[in-house]
């Protein structure tokens, strides 16, 4: 069972915020300089903290950990980023009602989102605005009937076995992409009318991710906030960190 941080971090907030008012404003006064209750003691010194990570958290900047390949070249798995969490607009947490309209997703962010009936965290690309005609034929990219061109890259990305490493410009937008060169099912034929309110959603690495191929456009009110840059690089605990990928997501 996947645990809900955002609502544990909330109660926690508002359990410690209660005993820190409760000591501060009645308690403290009864009891002068003697010891605090132990229920006192234990949550109310963890309020400020709290309320910090609360803050910040829901309101400004996210860390997240990469678990899958559908992000491949640009992002891999063990990367931690950084997600900016009013590039969108201010939302509460938990609910992710949104509170004040700031910006719109654009083309070639790379967002984290809540896909269609999934509580899960997923980091994609968005490719699709709302009203936009989407399209997929062999791997190539149709935006509004406009073919968005690839290009062979070489240096630390190349081709491997089966798959190619291509710069696919997404309406003035670069970045690196991989896909198969035999198609797979996904990348073979698709074509959708993103819905007003909605956004679509895909992989860089085409023949290997779970997208809006799969599960339809992602609506406005699931998005969580823009992934911005890399901050560290952790295969797992047996390993060190690595900060050789530190940089900005294109």
């Amino acid at each position: 069972m996947d645990l809900n941080f955002p609502l544990i971090l909330v109660i926690l907030t508002l359990i410690s915020g209660v005993m820190w008012c409760l000591d501060k404003f009645v308690l403290r006064r009864r009891r002068g300089d003697g010891v605090p209750p132990f229920y006192i003691e234990y949550t109310a010194p963890f309020f400020p903290v709290l309320l910090v990570v609360l803050v910040l958290r829901s309101f400004v900047v996210e860390p997240f950990q990469i678990p899958s390949a559908s992000m491949v070249p640009t992002l891999e798995v063990g990367d931690f980023i950084l997600v900016n969490k009013f590039a969108y607009g201010l939302r509460m947490p938990v609910t992710q009602t949104k509170i004040l309209d700031i910006g719109e997703p654009q083309r070639g962010d790379v967002m984290v989102f809540f896909p269609p009936d999934d509580a899960r965290y997923f980091i994609k690309r968005v490719v699709g605005l709302p009203g936009d005609h989407i399209q997929v034929f062999d791997n190539q990219l149709f935006v509004n009937g406009e073919l968005m061109s690839q290009r062979p890259v070489s240096g630390p990305y190349t081709a491997g076995y089966g798959y190619d490493i291509v710069e696919e410009s997404l309406s003035g937008h670069s970045h690196l992409v991989r896909k198969n060169r035999v198609p797979g099912r996904l990348g073979r034929r698709v074509s959708v009318i993103v819905p007003e309110g909605h956004y679509f959603m895909m992989g860089d690495n085409r023949d290997n991710s779970s997208d809006s191929r799969v599960w339809g456009p992602v609506p406005e009110e699931n998005i969580v906030g823009k992934a911005f840059a890399i901050w560290m690089h952790w295969d797992d605990v047996f390993s060190l960190p690595s900060f050789e990928r530190v940089g900005k997501i294109q």
